[in-house]
């Protein structure tokens, strides 16, 4: 297996606190955060994209009020 190209996005700046994302060879999504790198979560291109979706409708709102 190669090396993963993390990514982290441009918005997080210097920050320290943000989650890093990969491309496997497999076309797997990769996702660390910056705080564990040791830990990370795989998941599909298309699962990750619900998941946004469902964040950017407000499916989980409910989670912080």
């Amino acid at each position: 297996m190669s090396a993963l190209n993390w990514q982290k996005s441009s918005f997080s700046g210097e920050a320290a606190n943000c989650i890093h994302i990969a491309t496997a060879e497999d076309g797997t999504i990769k996702l660390r955060e910056s705080d564990d790198p040791d830990i990370i979560v795989t998941t599909t291109p298309e699962k990750l994209r619900a998941f946004i979706l469902g964040i950017k409708a407000g499916e989980f709102d409910h989670f912080t009020a």
